[in-house]
């Protein structure tokens, strides 16, 4: 059976839109000419128009928050003893999206197809990732799918739920540094021009704060455009300048020696693989194939390509906390701890603490830097408001000395 998507107007003339499971299109056709549905349109869910399309920009995706909603529910379905295609309908009947719903059925087609969980999922790339896709597919070998599906379905939670805690830490700072700019754009366009206009057309010498605020506010009101253009012409450049792949490289490893943010992206990277390696090997997968999994989760091309030699390098026979080391850009703390677990032959265990504590110093730098930053910004906006009055008041004050 097939998953097949449907448009139709009902008994009242109102237009229908859902999913239904038929052998072909024209039993879809028929069950809705049964209840009395004129049928407008049926075609496969989520059909693939040619294997490049299903590998490219077109194929079904999935966000974050849904592929975690639809990994935890598939997780209790499996571990509830049910068949796997009763469970995949289950998670499909449970979604509110159609989005999602289509593409799950479209999953279960491949199943009872004859497909294996992790060659139906591998069909879909952009919706299930190749690290998802390894995942299932050593639990589909080990016997242990529910316990794999549960830990995938536990570190994507808590992947989002990082994302998530640094976003919301972002947007009050974000409202903030907007606010400010408007605040003083403002003040610089309309407030400023027209109050100071008035006390210059007495004729008297103008002090130089408001002087050099009168040439400020002339040049944003003359070339706010050129300047919005630069900045685009600047972004583009650089995005240009950065499409090959060295270049981008040398960009990256330019961003981990500069002060914080190189700490925060060494951190971040460090820990999302060591995390993530800690995932694939406690399901299953062997720590090599984990490794170069795990690199696709790296952000900063720099740090991918030495994880990727360390690889190679393990898979030579060195073992995980020299590959590490030589590779650089872990901490000596992490490097410790990856020790310790490989001698003690606890080494699932220990990668998961290690990313842990790298995770919470991450979230802690960025929390203090973001707390600092408010106070920050309001000083600087108070000390232009400070400037922009003193250049209005000066030669108010002057005005009134001449009088007096």
């Amino acid at each position: 059976m097939a998953a097949f998507e449907y448009v139709a107007l009902d008994g009242r003339g109102k237009k229908k839109k859902g999913i239904l499971e038929a052998d072909s299109a024209r039993q879809i056709r028929q069950q809705l000419r049964d209840k009395g549905w004129f049928v407008q349109e049926v075609q496969q869910a989520q059909k693939q128009r040619s294997k490049n399309q299903s590998q490219g920009l077109f194929s079904p995706g999935l966000s974050v928050a849904d592929l975690a909603l639809v990994t935890r529910q598939l997780a209790t379905l499996v571990g509830s003893g049910m068949p796997l295609e009763e469970c995949l309908k289950a998670a499909a009947d449970q979604s509110e999206k159609a989005k999602v719903r289509s593409l799950v059925l479209s999953v279960r087609s491949k199943v009872l197809e004859g497909f294996s969980l992790a060659n139906a999922l591998s069909e879909y790339p952009r919706a299930f990732p190749v690290l998802y896709q390894a995942t299932v597919n050593a639990g589909e070998h080990s016997g242990h799918l529910d316990r794999v599906m549960n830990r995938l379905a536990d570190h994507m939670e808590e992947q989002q739920r990082i994302g998530k805690q640094i976003q919301m830490a972002s947007i009050y700072p974000a409202i903030l540094t907007g606010v400010a700019l408007l605040i003083i754009v403002f003040l610089l366009y309309s407030v400023v021009p027209e109050i100071v206009g008035v006390i210059s057309s007495t004729g008297q010498v103008l002090p130089t704060p408001t002087r050099v605020l009168l040439a400020s506010s002339d040049m944003v009101m003359r070339y706010w455009g050129h300047f919005l253009v630069f900045c685009i012409a600047l972004a583009l450049l650089f995005h240009l300048y950065n499409r090959p792949i060295e270049r981008r490289t040398k960009t990256h490893r330019l961003l981990l020696r500069l002060p914080l943010i190189g700490r925060i992206s060494k951190g971040f990277n460090t820990s999302r693989f060591i995390g993530t390696v800690a995932m694939l090997s406690g399901s299953g997968v062997p720590l090599v194939e984990a490794m170069r999994i795990s690199a696709q989760v790296i952000a900063n091309l720099e740090i991918k390509q030495r994880v990727s030699r360390a690889a190679v390098a393990v898979s030579e026979g060195s073992s995980l906390h020299k590959a590490l080391t030589e590779a650089g850009y872990f901490r000596p703390m992490m490097l410790h701890m990856i020790g310790s677990g490989e001698a003690s032959g606890e080494l699932d265990a220990m990668l998961q603490k290690t990313a842990d504590a790298e995770n919470r110093s991450v979230q802690e730098l960025i929390t203090t830097i973001l707390s600092l930053f408010e106070p920050l910004m309001i000083l600087i906006m108070g000390a232009i408001v400070l400037v922009i009055v003193l250049a209005i008041v000066l030669p108010i004050m002057q005005m009134n000395n001449m009088a007096g």
